[in-house]
Protein backbone atom coordinates (compact mmCIF):
# COMPACT_ATOMS: atom_id res chain seq x y z
CA UNK A 1 0.00 0.00 0.00
CA UNK A 2 1.95 3.46 -1.16
CA UNK A 3 1.90 6.22 1.53
CA UNK A 4 1.90 9.81 1.62
CA UNK A 5 5.82 9.64 1.40
CA UNK A 6 5.61 7.46 -2.05
CA UNK A 7 3.67 10.06 -3.58
CA UNK A 8 6.25 12.97 -2.78
CA UNK A 9 8.83 10.49 -4.29
CA UNK A 10 7.25 9.96 -7.13
CA UNK A 11 5.64 13.82 -8.09
CA UNK A 12 9.24 15.15 -6.84
CA UNK A 13 8.28 17.14 -4.11
CA UNK A 14 7.78 17.27 -0.12
CA UNK A 15 5.06 15.94 2.02
CA UNK A 16 4.09 19.01 3.02
CA UNK A 17 3.45 19.92 -0.36
CA UNK A 18 0.94 17.07 -1.22
CA UNK A 19 -0.59 17.14 2.35
CA UNK A 20 -1.51 20.37 1.26
CA UNK A 21 -2.76 19.48 -1.72
CA UNK A 22 -4.74 16.91 -1.14
CA UNK A 23 -6.46 18.63 2.31
CA UNK A 24 -6.82 21.44 0.34
CA UNK A 25 -5.12 23.74 3.37
CA UNK A 26 -2.73 25.65 1.16
CA UNK A 27 -1.49 27.22 -1.68
CA UNK A 28 0.19 24.83 -4.32
CA UNK A 29 0.72 25.40 -7.76
CA UNK A 30 -1.57 23.76 -10.51
CA UNK A 31 1.34 22.52 -12.12
CA UNK A 32 2.48 20.98 -9.13
CA UNK A 33 -1.11 19.34 -8.47
CA UNK A 34 -1.46 17.83 -11.73
CA UNK A 35 1.73 15.71 -10.89
CA UNK A 36 0.48 14.66 -7.21
CA UNK A 37 -2.71 14.01 -9.16
CA UNK A 38 -1.09 11.79 -11.68
CA UNK A 39 1.50 10.51 -8.87
CA UNK A 40 -1.80 9.59 -6.76
CA UNK A 41 -3.34 7.94 -9.61
CA UNK A 42 -0.35 5.97 -10.54
CA UNK A 43 0.22 4.21 -6.79
CA UNK A 44 -3.68 4.07 -6.44
CA UNK A 45 -2.78 6.07 -3.04
CA UNK A 46 -5.51 6.14 -0.38
CA UNK A 47 -5.00 8.85 1.91
CA UNK A 48 -6.24 7.84 5.25
CA UNK A 49 -9.25 9.21 6.43
CA UNK A 50 -8.98 8.95 9.93
CA UNK A 51 -5.64 10.61 9.87
CA UNK A 52 -6.58 13.33 8.15
CA UNK A 53 -9.33 14.32 10.36
CA UNK A 54 -8.03 13.95 13.55
CA UNK A 55 -4.68 16.13 11.79
CA UNK A 56 -7.55 18.52 11.08
CA UNK A 57 -9.72 18.33 14.60
CA UNK A 58 -12.62 16.73 13.17
CA UNK A 59 -14.44 13.57 12.99
CA UNK A 60 -15.88 14.65 9.11
CA UNK A 61 -19.19 12.78 10.50
CA UNK A 62 -22.25 14.71 10.92
CA UNK A 63 -25.26 14.06 13.58
CA UNK A 64 -28.63 14.58 12.57
CA UNK A 65 -31.67 14.34 14.75
CA UNK A 66 -35.19 13.84 13.41
CA UNK A 67 -38.14 12.67 15.27
CA UNK A 68 -39.17 9.58 13.25
CA UNK A 69 -38.08 8.45 10.08
CA UNK A 70 -41.28 6.37 9.69
CA UNK A 71 -42.50 10.22 9.01
CA UNK A 72 -42.21 10.63 4.63
CA UNK A 73 -41.50 14.11 5.57
CA UNK A 74 -38.95 13.57 7.56
CA UNK A 75 -37.11 10.25 5.95
CA UNK A 76 -37.03 12.52 2.88
CA UNK A 77 -35.55 15.26 4.79
CA UNK A 78 -32.80 12.81 6.08
CA UNK A 79 -32.42 11.08 2.48
CA UNK A 80 -31.66 14.64 0.97
CA UNK A 81 -29.45 15.77 4.18
CA UNK A 82 -27.89 13.07 3.77
CA UNK A 83 -27.26 13.18 0.45
CA UNK A 84 -25.73 16.66 0.17
CA UNK A 85 -23.39 16.14 3.14
CA UNK A 86 -22.04 13.34 1.30
CA UNK A 87 -21.36 15.04 -1.74
CA UNK A 88 -19.24 17.51 0.48
CA UNK A 89 -17.27 15.38 2.09
CA UNK A 90 -19.16 14.07 5.75
CA UNK A 91 -21.02 11.16 6.75
CA UNK A 92 -23.68 10.92 8.25
CA UNK A 93 -25.23 9.71 12.11
CA UNK A 94 -28.64 9.68 12.04
CA UNK A 95 -31.01 9.54 15.30
CA UNK A 96 -34.75 8.72 15.33
CA UNK A 97 -35.58 10.96 18.40
CA UNK A 98 -39.36 9.12 18.51
CA UNK A 99 -40.32 10.97 21.47
CA UNK A 100 -37.63 9.70 23.84
CA UNK A 101 -35.52 12.81 24.84
CA UNK A 102 -32.45 10.72 25.90
CA UNK A 103 -31.55 9.71 22.55
CA UNK A 104 -31.07 13.43 21.75
CA UNK A 105 -29.18 13.96 25.28
CA UNK A 106 -26.95 10.83 24.31
CA UNK A 107 -26.16 12.20 20.35
CA UNK A 108 -25.38 16.38 21.87
CA UNK A 109 -22.95 14.18 24.15
CA UNK A 110 -21.19 12.94 20.94
CA UNK A 111 -21.16 16.14 19.56
CA UNK A 112 -19.29 17.58 22.90
CA UNK A 113 -17.00 14.35 23.12
CA UNK A 114 -15.72 15.08 19.28
CA UNK A 115 -17.49 12.31 17.82
CA UNK A 116 -19.79 14.23 15.51
CA UNK A 117 -18.47 17.62 14.24
CA UNK A 118 -21.59 18.82 14.43
CA UNK A 119 -25.87 18.50 14.59
CA UNK A 120 -28.78 19.28 12.28
CA UNK A 121 -31.83 19.12 14.24
CA UNK A 122 -35.49 18.56 13.37
CA UNK A 123 -36.81 16.90 16.78
CA UNK A 124 -38.36 19.41 19.14
CA UNK A 125 -38.39 16.70 21.92
CA UNK A 126 -35.83 17.78 24.27
CA UNK A 127 -35.52 20.70 26.26
CA UNK A 128 -33.84 23.65 24.58
CA UNK A 129 -31.52 24.82 27.16
CA UNK A 130 -29.78 21.27 26.46
CA UNK A 131 -28.72 22.65 22.97
CA UNK A 132 -27.89 26.14 23.94
CA UNK A 133 -25.25 25.16 26.58
CA UNK A 134 -23.40 23.09 23.89
CA UNK A 135 -20.07 24.84 22.25
CA UNK A 136 -19.92 23.27 18.90
CA UNK A 137 -22.16 23.91 15.77
CA UNK A 138 -25.47 23.22 15.60
CA UNK A 139 -28.20 23.94 12.80
CA UNK A 140 -32.05 23.73 14.32
CA UNK A 141 -34.80 22.82 11.59
CA UNK A 142 -37.67 25.15 12.57
CA UNK A 143 -37.12 25.55 16.17
CA UNK A 144 -36.17 29.10 17.79
CA UNK A 145 -33.37 28.02 20.43
CA UNK A 146 -32.48 31.33 21.02
CA UNK A 147 -29.70 34.18 18.79
CA UNK A 148 -26.75 31.38 18.48
CA UNK A 149 -27.96 28.41 16.99
CA UNK A 150 -29.00 29.70 13.51
CA UNK A 151 -32.63 28.01 12.19
CA UNK A 152 -33.64 27.16 8.95
CA UNK A 153 -37.32 26.84 8.19
CA UNK A 154 -39.66 26.93 5.80
CA UNK A 155 -42.46 29.89 4.94
CA UNK A 156 -45.14 28.94 7.53
CA UNK A 157 -47.00 32.01 7.29
CA UNK A 158 -47.26 31.79 3.58
CA UNK A 159 -48.19 27.98 3.81
CA UNK A 160 -50.70 28.77 5.87
CA UNK A 161 -52.19 31.95 4.09
CA UNK A 162 -52.60 29.76 1.11
CA UNK A 163 -53.83 27.09 2.60
CA UNK A 164 -56.72 28.74 3.99
CA UNK A 165 -57.04 30.75 0.71
CA UNK A 166 -57.96 27.61 -1.01
CA UNK A 167 -60.84 26.84 1.68
CA UNK A 168 -62.61 29.85 0.81
CA UNK A 169 -62.21 28.97 -2.54
CA UNK A 170 -64.41 25.87 -1.99
CA UNK A 171 -66.62 28.01 -0.61
CA UNK A 172 -65.87 26.02 3.11
CA UNK A 173 -67.52 27.33 6.60
CA UNK A 174 -66.64 24.81 9.36
CA UNK A 175 -63.24 24.02 9.12
CA UNK A 176 -61.15 21.49 10.98
CA UNK A 177 -56.95 22.25 11.45
CA UNK A 178 -55.01 19.38 12.85
CA UNK A 179 -52.29 20.80 14.24
CA UNK A 180 -49.70 19.71 16.93
CA UNK A 181 -48.18 22.42 18.84
CA UNK A 182 -44.95 22.51 20.18
CA UNK A 183 -42.74 25.51 21.68
CA UNK A 184 -41.01 28.11 19.52
CA UNK A 185 -41.69 26.34 16.21
CA UNK A 186 -42.35 28.24 13.29
CA UNK A 187 -45.31 25.08 12.19
CA UNK A 188 -47.54 27.29 15.07
CA UNK A 189 -47.12 30.46 12.90
CA UNK A 190 -49.23 28.40 10.29
CA UNK A 191 -51.71 27.36 12.20
CA UNK A 192 -52.38 30.70 13.47
CA UNK A 193 -52.17 32.66 10.28
CA UNK A 194 -54.58 29.88 9.33
CA UNK A 195 -56.89 30.29 11.47
CA UNK A 196 -56.87 33.85 11.50
CA UNK A 197 -57.96 34.80 7.94
CA UNK A 198 -60.96 32.28 8.45
CA UNK A 199 -62.27 33.84 11.39
CA UNK A 200 -61.83 37.09 9.55
CA UNK A 201 -64.09 35.51 6.68
CA UNK A 202 -66.38 34.10 9.47
CA UNK A 203 -65.44 30.42 8.49
CA UNK A 204 -65.53 28.16 11.54
CA UNK A 205 -62.23 26.76 12.78
CA UNK A 206 -62.54 23.38 14.82
CA UNK A 207 -58.72 22.75 15.98
CA UNK A 208 -57.70 18.99 16.29
CA UNK A 209 -54.57 19.26 18.89
CA UNK A 210 -52.40 15.86 18.49
CA UNK A 211 -48.92 15.48 20.16
CA UNK A 212 -46.55 16.92 17.54
CA UNK A 213 -44.47 13.61 17.33
CA UNK A 214 -47.12 10.84 17.44
CA UNK A 215 -46.71 9.92 13.45
CA UNK A 216 -48.79 6.51 13.85
CA UNK A 217 -50.85 5.55 11.05
CA UNK A 218 -53.65 4.20 13.55
CA UNK A 219 -53.75 6.93 15.61
CA UNK A 220 -54.69 9.50 12.83
CA UNK A 221 -56.60 7.24 11.72
CA UNK A 222 -58.51 7.16 15.09
CA UNK A 223 -58.89 10.69 15.56
CA UNK A 224 -60.31 11.22 12.04
CA UNK A 225 -62.98 8.98 13.06
CA UNK A 226 -63.67 10.08 16.27
CA UNK A 227 -63.82 14.07 14.41
CA UNK A 228 -66.16 12.62 11.46
CA UNK A 229 -68.49 10.76 14.63
CA UNK A 230 -68.40 14.47 16.21
CA UNK A 231 -68.85 17.21 13.01
CA UNK A 232 -70.22 15.11 10.39
CA UNK A 233 -71.14 18.47 9.00
CA UNK A 234 -67.35 19.63 8.44
CA UNK A 235 -66.57 20.70 4.51
CA UNK A 236 -62.86 21.17 5.38
CA UNK A 237 -59.76 19.75 6.63
CA UNK A 238 -56.15 21.17 6.71
CA UNK A 239 -53.39 19.37 8.51
CA UNK A 240 -50.02 17.50 7.69
CA UNK A 241 -50.43 15.07 4.76
CA UNK A 242 -51.01 11.78 7.01
CA UNK A 243 -53.69 12.90 8.92
CA UNK A 244 -55.47 15.01 5.75
CA UNK A 245 -54.96 11.49 4.34
CA UNK A 246 -56.64 9.30 7.18
CA UNK A 247 -59.50 11.99 7.65
CA UNK A 248 -60.09 11.72 3.80
CA UNK A 249 -60.11 7.83 3.73
CA UNK A 250 -62.83 7.81 6.43
CA UNK A 251 -65.00 10.76 4.94
CA UNK A 252 -64.88 8.65 1.61
CA UNK A 253 -66.06 5.49 3.63
CA UNK A 254 -68.96 7.03 4.46
CA UNK A 255 -69.96 8.52 1.09
CA UNK A 256 -68.67 12.12 0.73
CA UNK A 257 -67.97 13.51 -2.24
CA UNK A 258 -64.27 15.05 -2.51
CA UNK A 259 -63.87 18.28 -3.06
CA UNK A 260 -67.86 19.08 -3.23
CA UNK A 261 -68.78 17.97 -0.14
CA UNK A 262 -65.53 18.07 2.16
CA UNK A 263 -61.93 20.18 0.55
CA UNK A 264 -58.66 18.58 2.07
CA UNK A 265 -55.42 20.57 1.87
CA UNK A 266 -52.32 18.75 3.27
CA UNK A 267 -48.66 19.88 4.50
CA UNK A 268 -45.55 19.59 2.87
CA UNK A 269 -46.77 17.14 -0.11
CA UNK A 270 -44.78 14.39 0.61
CA UNK A 271 -45.30 11.29 -1.69
CA UNK A 272 -48.44 10.00 -0.08
CA UNK A 273 -50.23 12.65 -1.56
CA UNK A 274 -49.62 11.54 -4.65
CA UNK A 275 -50.00 8.12 -4.13
CA UNK A 276 -53.88 8.33 -3.28
CA UNK A 277 -57.03 8.50 -4.85
CA UNK A 278 -57.86 11.53 -5.27
CA UNK A 279 -54.85 13.39 -5.50
CA UNK A 280 -54.57 15.72 -2.30
CA UNK A 281 -53.54 19.59 -3.04
CA UNK A 282 -51.26 20.59 -0.53
CA UNK A 283 -48.81 23.15 0.35
CA UNK A 284 -45.31 21.90 -0.65
CA UNK A 285 -42.20 22.55 1.71
CA UNK A 286 -38.70 22.88 -0.70
CA UNK A 287 -37.47 19.57 0.92
CA UNK A 288 -34.18 19.95 -1.30
CA UNK A 289 -33.60 23.42 -0.71
CA UNK A 290 -33.93 22.90 3.16
CA UNK A 291 -31.51 20.32 3.50
CA UNK A 292 -29.20 22.28 1.04
CA UNK A 293 -29.00 25.21 2.88
CA UNK A 294 -29.57 23.01 6.50
CA UNK A 295 -26.07 21.34 5.27
CA UNK A 296 -24.57 24.43 4.09
CA UNK A 297 -25.33 26.67 6.81
CA UNK A 298 -23.75 24.17 9.51
CA UNK A 299 -20.77 23.42 7.31
CA UNK A 300 -20.18 27.20 7.28
CA UNK A 301 -19.62 27.33 10.90
CA UNK A 302 -17.67 24.06 11.02
CA UNK A 303 -15.05 24.57 8.47
CA UNK A 304 -15.38 28.72 9.40
CA UNK A 305 -16.24 29.66 5.71
CA UNK A 306 -18.12 32.83 6.60
CA UNK A 307 -20.68 34.41 8.99
CA UNK A 308 -24.01 32.61 8.98
CA UNK A 309 -27.35 34.50 9.18
CA UNK A 310 -29.84 33.87 12.32
CA UNK A 311 -32.79 32.78 10.28
CA UNK A 312 -33.30 31.10 6.90
CA UNK A 313 -37.06 31.23 5.71
CA UNK A 314 -37.81 28.96 2.75
CA UNK A 315 -41.08 29.84 0.37
CA UNK A 316 -43.73 27.03 -0.33
CA UNK A 317 -45.83 26.20 -2.54
CA UNK A 318 -48.94 24.77 -3.88
CA UNK A 319 -49.13 21.76 -5.44
CA UNK A 320 -52.59 21.16 -6.69
CA UNK A 321 -54.83 17.97 -6.49
CA UNK A 322 -58.20 16.95 -6.85
CA UNK A 323 -59.24 17.89 -3.53
CA UNK A 324 -59.93 21.22 -3.78
CA UNK A 325 -61.41 23.53 -6.55
CA UNK A 326 -58.64 26.36 -7.84
CA UNK A 327 -60.84 29.52 -7.79
CA UNK A 328 -62.74 31.62 -5.62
Amino acid sequence: MSSIKDVAKEAGVGVGTVSRALNKTGYVSPATRKKIEKAVQKLEYTPNELARNLYRNRSGIVGLIIPDLDHPFFSCLAKNIEMELYRQGYKTMICNAVGISDREREYLDMLERNIVDGIITGSHCLDGEEYRKQKKPIVSIDRDFGSRIPIVGSDHVMGGRMAAELMLANHCKKVLQISGISPNIFANERHMTFQGILERENVQVLQEIMDWNIFEWDAYYETAQKILDAHPDIDGVFGGDLGVVACMNVALQRGMKVPEDICFVGFDATNITRMVYPRVTAIRQNVELLAEVSVNTLLDQIEQRKNVPHRQILDVEIQFGQTSLRER
